[in-house]
């Protein structure tokens, strides 16, 4: 919703702001954001001009995720649903419900995602592959993590959200396979495949998930870390700029003090 003015503007909460700023494509948030912090600098809240101020930019596909919170709040609340639903059949195992939810979950999780580009495009800024593949990603951590799910569906994302490794349709829907029937015998021997080596590949492969995984978070932090950095140099230097403003009105009120003073000792004498 576009605002009619900026002095009503500076009467609005944070969550309002915020509300309107997350709503903005990337390239628009952080001169609507200055323009914010300024206005609530203007009008003397210190305090509201630092909170604007921390509102980090999202990134492409943290911005669509919010769009489809905004504009698909029944959908927001059935993937919220869903989630809790595949969350209380992990913890206990009932394997039928798992199966029947794990393609309720590609179905969905399909669909938004779809959504979430053709909410993109419809905004005049469609997205590409990559923060598409990252909004679907947000989506699993959603549906594995009831953290996630309430980071998510807020409309503040700022960045797509990592599901846990392994959280996936296939290992839930994959039942136990029988062993592997044993060859009859036959003319020319053949090396017996040791057990260990089709047991470890898995393994491994879970295990390069797992690091994987571990520095895409790290990298993930310190990119947060250095956009915060960033954030409390930008706060900081408002913060002067608000001193500053103060002090001069300070000086201006103590002049027209002394001034006022002054006439009225120049009244007084004229009329003694």
């Amino acid at each position: 919703m576009r605002r009619k003015g900026g002095r009503a503007a500076v009467g609005m909460d944070l969550e309002s702001i915020a509300g309107e700023l997350y709503a903005l494509h990337p390239t628009q948030f952080v001169k609507a954001r200055t323009v914010r912090t300024n206005e609530a600098l203007t009008a003397g809240r210190a305090v509201l001009a630092a909170q604007i101020g921390a509102l980090r930019r999202p990134t492409l596909s943290g911005w669509a995720s919010n769009l489809l919170v905004q504009w698909k709040p029944d959908q927001v609340t059935r993937l919220l649903r869903l989630g809790e639903g595949l969350r209380q059949a992990r913890h206990t195992l009932d394997r039928a419900k798992l199966k029947r939810l794990n393609r309720q979950q590609h179905a969905l999780v399909d669909a938004l995602s779809r959504q979430a580009r053709d909410l993109a495009a419809a905004a005049g800024h469609p997205i590409g592959e990559a923060a598409q593949r990252k909004a679907e990603e947000t989506l699993h951590a959603a549906l594995a993590d009831p953290e996630a799910a309430r980071v998510w569906a807020s409309g503040r994302l700022v960045k797509a959200l990592v599901p846990p490794v392994g959280f996936t349709a296939a290992a839930a829907d994959a039942p136990a396979g029988p062993a592997a029937a044993p060859h009859k015998a036959s003319g020319r021997t053949t090396p017996p495949r040791s057990a260990g080596t089709g047991q470890r590949a898995p393994r491994l492969k879970e295990e390069h998930d797992q690091a994987q995984a571990a520095v895409e978070r790290a990298t993930a932090a310190l990119r947060e870390l250095e956009e915060r950095v960033t954030e409390l140099a930008r706060q900081l230097h408002a913060t002067v700029e608000l001193r500053r403003r103060v002090r001069n009105d300070l000086a201006d009120a103590r002049k027209r003090v002394v001034e006022s003073d002054r006439a009225a000792q120049q009244a007084r004498s004229r009329h003694r």
